[in-house]
């Protein structure tokens, strides 16, 4: 479910990048492979170190209180399907396979660029190195950044601005700011990917002591105004973007996807005032819900359908661009 997370943005920076002199198809295909690789390992670290601080405990704690909290995590480990070690084996080969992905890349652009030019490869060893860091650090001691009220923040960047970035130069073989202009948008949609879970799992997170951003905020009232912002301000930036001639006019096809932001603000707001059973189905132009009606048995329609609803938002948005840019191509 969550590769629509790090897919859909890379793939629109390898539709950004086609029509690029130096434009590669392998080299393109093999970012993506190596991003969701990546990927991969990441949410199998974090649920390694979630497990470690034995954060579902701390969640019973807070359903014994009265509140909610999403208690459907690892459940591969909780079964006893699998262990710490095979679930550390299955973290080190992702990570290796988006590492040997990543060589291949680097390999081949520094025979074309050169490593320490204008548009060498070091631009790939610079994110490499970020990502690599803020990937580590998102749940892992000393930094634990996801407890610390961070965490958002830092997946935000990494599957927007860095991870575009990465995966256009890898396809195009050069930097270029449109991609730049266009993944920061894409990246706070990201961001309302995690900051959506982390508004309506407060009551959980609190209790097991993880800062995350929403935490960090306090208020309904503070998380609703950031929700607001998150949502919202991609596509105003894309508005501007175009009344500037820095994009073209057509990419203000994303507005089609503004009915999915406003319902999903509005849901939260009734969150907020407790209406967390509100969601019987989500409206058809939200998108794919999977099994809905499995979710609804699971009695986890209160967080999965605001949770797939922020999900699709970013995967219309990136689709809705993808598609503008082929069809640029052609007129």
């Amino acid at each position: 479910m969550s590769l629509v997370q790090s897919l859909m943005p890379a793939v629109l920076a390898v539709v950004l990048a086609i029509g690029a002199e130096c434009f590669n198809i392998y080299l393109a295909i093999l970012a993506c492979l190596g991003v969701a690789c990546a990927h991969l390992g990441m949410n199998l670290a974090d649920d390694y170190f979630d497990y470690k601080a034995d954060m579902l405990s701390d969640r019973d704690k807070v359903i014994r209180k009265g509140f909610r909290a999403m208690m459907v995590k690892y459940p591969y480990l909780t079964d006893g399907s699998e262990s710490l070690r095979s679930l550390g084996r299955a973290i080190a080969s992702f990570i290796a396979a988006a590492l040997a992905c990543g060589a291949v890349i680097f390999t081949v652009r520094s025979v074309q660029n050169g490593i320490f030019t204008l548009q060498g490869t070091w631009i790939i060893l610079a994110l490499t190195l970020c990502c690599a860091f803020l990937g580590v650090f998102y749940s892992a001691p000393p930094l634990k950044l996801a407890y610390r009220g961070l965490g958002e923040l830092v997946i935000g960047f990494i599957f927007g601005p860095l991870l575009m970035t990465g995966v256009y130069y890898s396809a195009a073989g050069k930097f270029d700011m449109q991609v730049v202009m266009v993944s920061v948008p894409v990246g706070l949609l990201v961001l309302n990917i995690l900051f959506t879970h982390s508004f309506i799992e407060r009551k959980g997170d609190a209790e097991s002591n993880k800062m995350t951003f929403a935490l960090l905020l306090g208020s309904d009232k503070a998380c609703m105004a950031a929700s607001l912002l998150i949502n919202f301000l991609p596509y105003l930036m894309i508005a501007a973007g175009c009344l500037c001639g820095l994009l073209h006019y057509a990419y203000l096809a994303v507005f089609l996807v503004l009915p999915r932001s406003i319902w999903l603000c509005r849901s939260l707001c009734s969150f907020t005032r407790g209406d967390v059973d509100i969601i019987d189905r989500p409206p058809f132009y939200m998108g794919n819900m999977l099994d809905w009606e499995g979710i609804k048995g699971a009695s986890i329609g209160w967080f999965m359908g605001r949770w797939l609803a922020s999900r699709n938002i970013l995967s219309a948005f990136c689709a809705i661009i993808s598609i503008v840019c082929i069809i640029l191509l052609f007129v």
